[in-house]
């Protein structure tokens, strides 16, 4: 078969995502403080783009009145120079005075009167777990080799106080013994918090039973041989093996109850993590104003000098320059442009979402709508994913509180009125349903089901089991009170 060369003509669509686009799109689903840090680094890379210092209105008439006084003291006739007195701000020695600032910067002096250390050598952040038992186990008399061994131990035991490590794995990872081993694990559960260490829960118990010293023997009696029973709220069969009435392991659960099942969760170094409103809405008179968050956030202009600087060069003598100002601007421009869209359509879709959820900003969470994203796209005429890069990790401040803007979009249930009832609105149902139960009795998925039904709310039990699973509530089973 011979081998041909030919040319083809072919007529095709394809989406290009083009430099701009793309910048356009990953500036559209950043936060407000992810957008900051962003424009932050190209203010750094880029010398075209700076950051515009416009003066308010308050601000020039103030500098164009002290322009006036000073012109008319000008004018007036000059009296003869007093004599300057002995403290006057020629003499002062400023030289003298910041030496130091000048030669070495900032360097506060420590006098024998303030013997505190400076504040940069503060800690910044309190001891977690890790710190606190290699504190703990640094001033403990154990040997060397325990403490060797125990500080590997340490570097194995997670956030709630737990080893994750057998002691098989353990003595594998070095040149330790079975017996050295179990030294350091014993080591490590006699640090505080009590019940650090612990491999399991039930271990975990154990140990703070020992350390309180609770002169109840059948505590430990229940934690120790009867963990299963315990478990499994099988608490007629537990009493009738412990040969107890009910009072009487009403008080034993009450003391295991009050025991911690995660001891290293006081030193935990988790801190909280502050959000800041992209879009504010606040309501002036009977309409809701829609008010972006740009506190912060620096307004960027293309340098002056720059472009001045482009049109005195020439292209052929200066080629390398020309051409890196031109993609500099080019890329200055795209940014500007990326950030103006993103501002607009951020905009539109907290419009829109107003628009459909005014009844909940009126009157509460009864009255929150049924909303997904393709009826905000329709409404503003754009496409679905973009509303749904706008809603990611942007937050809204409204006068109900404080939401994630994809709060307003969920699913909605069939009722008898005709109208669909939020998904939202349905758990908060169900939330008070069981909050108000008899916790002797409490109501199954089956009987919330009901109730539902009786309300014209068209549910079945699965969706009813499943938004009690999203709520964090355990089942009717779970929650039965025993005593």
């Amino acid at each position: 078969m011979p081998l041909e060369q030919k040319l083809h003509l072919k007529l095709s669509q394809k989406l290009i995502m083009t430099p701009s686009l793309q910048q356009a799109i990953k500036l559209l689903q950043l936060s407000k403080l992810e957008l900051q840090e962003v424009l932050n680094q190209e203010l750094l890379e880029n010398p075209l783009l700076e950051e515009s210092a416009e003066e308010t209105k308050a601000e020039e008439a103030e500098a164009e009145a002290q322009e006036k006084n000073q012109n008319e003291e000008e004018q007036k006739p000059q009296e003869p120079e007093k004599e300057k007195e002995k403290d006057s701000f020629e003499e002062i020695d400023y030289d003298a005075y910041f030496q130091d600032y000048i030669e070495y910067g900032y360097n506060p002096r420590m006098t024998e009167e303030h013997d505190e250390f400076p504040i940069e050598n503060t800690l910044t952040r309190p001891p977690n777990l890790t710190d606190h038992l290699t504190w703990q186990l640094n001033m403990s008399d154990a040997s060397p080799d325990v403490k060797q061994v125990a500080y590997f131990i340490i570097g194995n035991i997670d956030e709630d106080g737990y080893l994750r490590a057998t002691s098989e794995e353990i003595a594998a990872a070095g040149p330790w013994s079975a017996e050295l081993v179990e030294k350091a694990i014993t080591a490590i559960q006699s640090l505080d918090p009590i019940g650090v260490g612990a491999r399991d829960l039930r271990e975990c118990l154990l140990l703070q039973l020992d350390f309180l010293e609770i002169d109840v023997p059948l505590v430990e009696v229940v934690v120790r041989d009867h963990w299963d029973e315990f478990m499994q709220r099988k608490f007629v069969q537990l009493a009738k093996t412990l040969g107890i009435d009910m009072k009487t392991l009403e008080g034993l659960v009450e003391i295991i109850k009050h025991l911690d099942p995660k001891p290293g969760r006081k030193y935990s170094d988790e801190r909280a993590i502050y959000v800041e409103p992209d879009v504010y809405i606040q309501k002036v008179g009977d309409e809701y104003v829609i008010v972006l968050n740009e506190d912060g956030m620096p307004k960027l202009r293309i340098n002056g000098s720059y472009r001045a600087m482009l049109n005195s060069m020439d292209s052929k003598q200066d080629g390398e320059t020309v051409n890196y100002i031109k993609d500099k601007i080019r890329s200055a421009v795209w940014l500007i442009k990326s950030l103006d869209q993103r501002q607009r359509t951020i905009y539109k879709v907290a419009e829109s979402i107003v628009k459909h959820q005014r009844e909940f900003l009126e009157k509460g969470i009864d009255y929150l709508r049924p909303l997904v994203l393709r009826d905000v796209a329709d409404d503003i005429q754009m496409h679905e994913s973009t509303v749904s890069r706008v809603v990611s990790n942007k937050y809204m401040h409204t006068p109900r509180g404080l939401f994630l803007m994809k709060y307003f979009f969920h699913s909605g249930i069939d009722s008898d009125t005709g109208e669909d009832i939020s998904s939202l609105t349905v758990k908060k149902k169900i939330q008070s349903y069981i909050d108000a139960e008899d916790p002797r009795k409490p109501l199954s998925d089956s009987k919330i089901m009901k109730i539902l039904n009786d309300e014209g709310i068209n549910i079945a039990r699965r969706t009813v089991a499943k938004y009690r699973d999203e709520l964090n509530i355990p089942s009717s089973t779970d929650r039965k009170q025993i005593f």
